[in-house]
């Protein structure tokens, strides 16, 4: 399905959106703005007649085990207010949950946080774990409101979308008593969410990014590869000493077993402090927090194994996803390389335990999405029989989403059990060129596609690499999705960087990779937004592609040649978004370009030279973004490092 390498790449890649996203022109903050929403569930639980359910009644109650004569005879109430729409520049968040007495009382009570699920119809013996305490209030005069403060329930990357509960309890004090849903018109339970939108110029991106909402509104899903090996630390220790610098990225790291090919890797997640308490679990959080931030829909976890550290992550990421964002969803994509000896009853049994996960992702119709890497590993009636197994043995039924290493060779073989088709790519441009014509072919055989989108691809240790040109292929396979009309889109990948095709924030590249797949996706969900800040993006290697490493290498990267890809290539890029045309200035080791930019989205490149790189942009004589790459270019590295760095001028990281 690849073309043959064209003569000449168009350097600029438009977009052809459905429609414009109008995004907020930039200018001062907002006024405190203001929402209320009123429950949707609400019920109470009394621990003397715990079999009883209360969701119709008109009233809630919350009493302490003292309040009456009855021994240990609590009460809780149970409130649920489902939150949504909230910009994604939402600041200064506070939230006050309001409940109307129905009796007066000197009460003290107090707000809790709950994160399990439950219905009206949950009794005492089920009710939910209860979190912190978040406000307290003493005193209800009846058909007056009472208000507790539950701005510590919003957290995350993202505050404000999702559902939000609270358990409503007495701790000192007679019964209080509220009115209910079923009670009377405008005395329900409110919670009332205040914020300031932040103008845009106050974000990294050169666009106001629509709400977590309005994104999850189209039926467009873009998802990134998960790789467990490389979470954001291995032994949670100070970044210059830790397991990463000592092992990974010097040649001589893990025993000299390295050493041949320059050290494991050339780039590493953002480094952080060390952190007390359950610091794999809280890594995981900011990288969920991170991906929804950047837009995305979940993460394909690759499983690797099914008893391992590995699984124990994919457990991991699967509760940190609960926690941070239930709304941000975790496909299972077991990986075949890696599961070669696991059999399928194994398998059914592994994915099933998680499948119950509410932050694992299902179809519409309740099919749990199921995407195996190299799916073509085993055949399709062993995929048949494990669906058989799922449905039998777990009541599971299966919406199956192959991911092939060979799309064209497998595809006919595997259409009757397949709800979609996924290919995992190659990252270059040329392979790139001609996407629309695979994602038609899955299209007529009646299947959804899940496009891959890279970065570039950079893999010392199997010696091997592919020419992106800059930010070319990730452009052009952003295009073959949009263009292709793809329903869902993978990044691959989010942290593989022993292939170097990592979309996480990273030493090398900070968020550049990132940010350009935020503007790319707002393209495919909602059409192209309007550019409402100047940014410009650097990308550039470190050195030649060609200059030899001082450190004695004996396995060097060379340009993979099957299928043909791009040829090899020095060049510096600027991408500039820019909400008016300016002249934008490149420095690249001491020599200087200069030419005049459009307003939106442009390409320029140039020639690669060794010192120092920066651009800037202006206006009217004045500078409007400056890009500093951090990075020399030197002609004699240290190791071979193919890998493009990426800088951004709305970005320190």
């Amino acid at each position: 399905m690849h073309n043959r390498l064209r003569a000449l790449l168009v350097a600029v890649v438009t977009l052809a959106g459905a429609g414009t996203y109008a995004a907020v022109p930039a200018g001062a903050a907002a006024a405190p703005k203001s929402v209320t929403i009123t429950a949707d569930q609400d019920t109470y639980l009394s621990q003397a007649s715990p079999t009883q359910t209360h969701g119709s009644h008109t009233w809630l109650s919350a009493c302490p085990s003292t309040c009456d004569a009855q021994a240990a005879a609590e009460r809780q109430a149970l409130v649920r207010f489902p939150v949504k729409g909230l910009p994604a520049n939402a600041t200064g968040i506070t939230a006050t949950l309001k409940l109307t007495a129905a009796r007066t009382t000197e009460t003290s009570i107090a707000a809790r946080k709950v994160t399990a699920t439950w219905s009206d119809t949950v009794t005492w013996p089920s009710r939910p774990a209860l979190g912190a305490t978040l406000g307290t209030a003493k005193g209800l005069t009846s058909g007056e409101d009472v208000e507790l403060d539950v701005t510590g329930a919003f957290t995350g990357a993202v505050p404000g979308d999702g559902t939000y509960s609270f358990a409503i309890t007495a701790t000192a004090g007679p019964q209080a008593v509220f009115n209910s849903l079923e009670g009377t018109a405008g005395a329900k339970p409110r919670l009332t969410v205040t914020y300031t939108e932040s103008a845009a110029s106050d974000g990294p991106l050169a666009f106001t990014k629509p709400s977590t909402a309005q994104l999850r509104a189209s039926s467009k899903k873009v998802f990134a590869h998960y790789f467990p090996p490389f979470p954001v630390s291995i032994d949670n220790q100070a970044p210059a000493s830790d397991y990463y610098a000592r092992n990974w990225l010097k040649p001589e790291g893990e025993s000299g077993k390295h050493k041949a090919y320059g050290g494991f890797l050339r780039d590493r997640p953002l480094t952080r402090s060390p952190l007390t308490g359950d610091f794999e679990l809280a890594d995981l959080k900011t990288e969920v927090s991170q991906a929804v931030a950047a837009g995305l829909d979940g993460f394909t976890v690759d499983i690797l194994s099914v008893t391992s550290r590995n699984w124990t992550r994919v457990e991991n990421l699967i509760k940190a996803a609960e926690a941070v964002d239930p709304g941000f969803k975790i496909v299972l994509m077991p990986d075949m390389n890696g599961l070669a000896s696991v059999d399928s009853a194994a398998l059914a049994a592994a994915l099933a335990k998680v499948a119950a996960s509410k932050s694992v992702y299902r179809l519409a119709d309740n099919r749990l999405v199921v995407s195996p890497f190299k799916a073509e590993a085993r055949t399709p009636a062993w995929w048949s029989e494990w669906m058989k197994t799922m449905k039998t043995q777990y009541g599971i039924e299966v919406a199956f989403v192959p991911c092939f290493l060979d799309f064209a060779r497998y595809r006919d073989s595997f259409s009757s059990i397949s709800y979609g088709f996924a290919n995992f790519g190659h990252h270059n441009a040329t392979a790139n060129s001609g996407l629309v014509a695979g994602i038609d072919k899955a299209h007529s055989m009646g299947k959804i596609w899940m496009q891959p989108i890279a970065i570039q691809d950079s893999r010392p240790n199997q010696g091997i690499y592919e020419e992106a040109g800059n930010t070319d292929n990730l452009r052009l396979s952003w295009k073959g999705a949009i263009d292709g009309k793809a329903e869902w889109v993978q990044l691959v990948t989010w942290n593989d960087y022993s292939e170097g095709t990592q979309f996480a924030p990273s030493a090398n590249a900070g968020w550049t990779w990132l940010d350009l797949s935020t503007y790319y996706l707002t393209c495919m969900k909602l059409g192209c937004p309007q550019i409402t800040k100047d940014v410009l993006y650097v990308s550039h290697r470190v050195q030649p592609y060609a200059a030899k490493p001082t450190y004695p290498q004996t396995k060097l990267m060379e340009l993979r040649t099957s299928p043909a890809g791009t040829q090899p290539r020095d060049t510096v890029e600027v991408l500039s978004m820019l909400t008016a045309a300016g002249t934008v200035t490149a420095t690249i080791g001491g020599q200087t370009h200069t030419y005049a930019a459009p307003a939106g989205v442009s390409v320029k490149t140039f020639p690669l030279k060794t010192g120092s790189v920066s651009a800037s942009a202006s206006r009217s004589g004045a500078v409007v973004a400056t890009a500093t790459s951090p990075y020399e270019v030197t002609s004699t590295p240290y190791v071979q490092d193919l890998q493009y760095r990426g800088v951004s001028s709305a970005r320190a990281k």
